[in-house]
């Protein structure tokens, strides 16, 4: 399962032109899925993304976590996490999950950050979005985990 995780001011997401979710200054989360991926993925990277220490302290330093700020979090599906370009120029995704098993990943994967109690916002598995946001800092962090 692999992560990008980035720091911002705030998330829209829009479907088909009409906004659906939104979120404050926080995290966006980009989560991908491949074969093998297991629930133990889902709590362990949702545990480690609500508690990396990547918010500025009093003194700018990133030593606060998500939790710590009280941060709001947007979950984005995005499969082409694990596009293959090795070969030739056109992104191979032979490595990403199959539909079915992805989404019930990021319904787990959604469910694990929401017990933390911070603000969850979600896209919508398989749709074709658009996200407006800024980066801040910028930070960016990819976090994976592997069974």
């Amino acid at each position: 399962m692999r992560l990008v995780v980035q720091r911002t001011d705030g998330v829209k997401l829009a479907i088909d032109g009409q906004i659906h979710s939104t979120s404050g200054r926080g995290l966006l989360i980009l989560m991908g899925t491949k074969t093998g991926d297991r629930e133990a993925s889902c709590v362990k990277l949702a545990d480690k993304a609500v508690n990396l220490r990547i918010f500025e302290d009093d003194q700018g330093k990133m030593n606060l976590s998500a939790i710590d700020v009280g941060a709001e979090i947007m979950i984005v599906s995005q499969f082409t996490l694990y596009a293959d370009t090795s070969k030739g120029r056109r992104p191979a995704f032979t490595e990403a999950l199959e539909p079915g098993e992805a989404e019930r990943l990021y319904d787990r994967f959604i469910e694990s950050v929401g017990s933390y109690g911070l603000k969850v916002s979600t896209g919508v598995f398989g749709a074709r979005m658009d996200l407006r946001f800024n980066n801040t800092g910028p930070v960016t962090i990819i976090l994976e985990h592997e069974v």
